[in-house]
């Protein structure tokens, strides 16, 4: 078992919190707005990881890092990543290129 807790924000199509759920992985998913008090209401401040799968809520990255700068903010998508949100993402993956298990395993392991 692992003590990994994610947030997962987004609509979740690629079933990425599955995969880390499925990896022992203690997620809560955001489906609405990201922002301070969704990130709050979720957890952010002891997560470990960060997933954002809609694009158009990229400024949620600024505002899980400022929460907690330790937070690893990984886009999981087939949009662009907005150019403001690239500085402080650590990990920007297209799903067609790997799918949700391999990141997952990789986001475990790297955590």
């Amino acid at each position: 078992m692992t003590d990994i807790a994610a947030v997962v924000a987004g609509p979740d199509v690629e079933n990425i919190g599955a995969e880390l759920e499925s990896l022992d992985v203690a997620v809560t998913r955001i489906e609405g707005a990201v922002n301070g008090t969704t990130l709050a209401d979720a957890g952010i401040d002891d997560a470990a990881l960060f997933v954002l799968t809609d694009m158009a809520e990229a400024t949620g990255i600024a505002v899980a890092k400022e929460r907690n700068p330790d937070v690893r903010a990984v886009a999981y998508a087939a949009e662009t990543l907005p150019e403001y949100a690239k500085g402080q993402t650590d990990l920007a993956v297209d799903p067609e290129l790997l799918s949700a298990d391999v990141v997952a395993d990789e986001l475990v392991a790297g955590a």
